[in-house]
């Protein structure tokens, strides 16, 4: 079996866990929705939500919770599949990049940020693209 087959492999065995990670990933406020719909804030591939544009003080600290929210996620269903958790988060950073909105803002490599369009977003190697 090829790396990239075993990875494959181990994205769609973790994909079948994001049931469980869905909550995590809803809990969004208005605060936070109406700054991702702005393009202040976007998902990222490592599965945490980022900053396109310097928050304020009330906007870090709304997402900053969220991510520990999915860290907390990550980290439980991670241990019960035996990879790390770090494996976990992109999968399903890959997963929600996968199915992002047209619009959305969202970041690939740290710190480049890029809007959805009409097409698929260009997924990372680790996504398998």
């Amino acid at each position: 079996m090829t790396r990239k087959s075993k990875i494959a492999l181990m994205m769609t065995g973790l994909a079948l866990a994001m049931g469980s990670v869905a909550p995590a990933l809803a809990q969004m406020d208005g605060e936070v929705e109406t700054a991702m719909a702005s393009g202040a804030v976007g998902e990222q591939a490592d599965g945490y939500l980022g900053f396109a544009k310097a928050p304020d003080g009330t906007l870090k600290a709304k997402v900053d919770a969220i991510n520990i929210k999915r860290r907390e996620a990550f980290t439980k269903l991670a241990q019960q599949k035996n990879v790390p958790i770090e494996a976990f988060a992109a999968s399903v950073g890959c997963q929600t990049l996968g199915g992002l909105k047209p619009g959305r803002v969202y970041s690939v490599s740290k710190g480049v940020w890029a809007t959805k369009g009409a097409a698929p977003v260009q997924l990372p190697s680790q996504c398998g693209g």
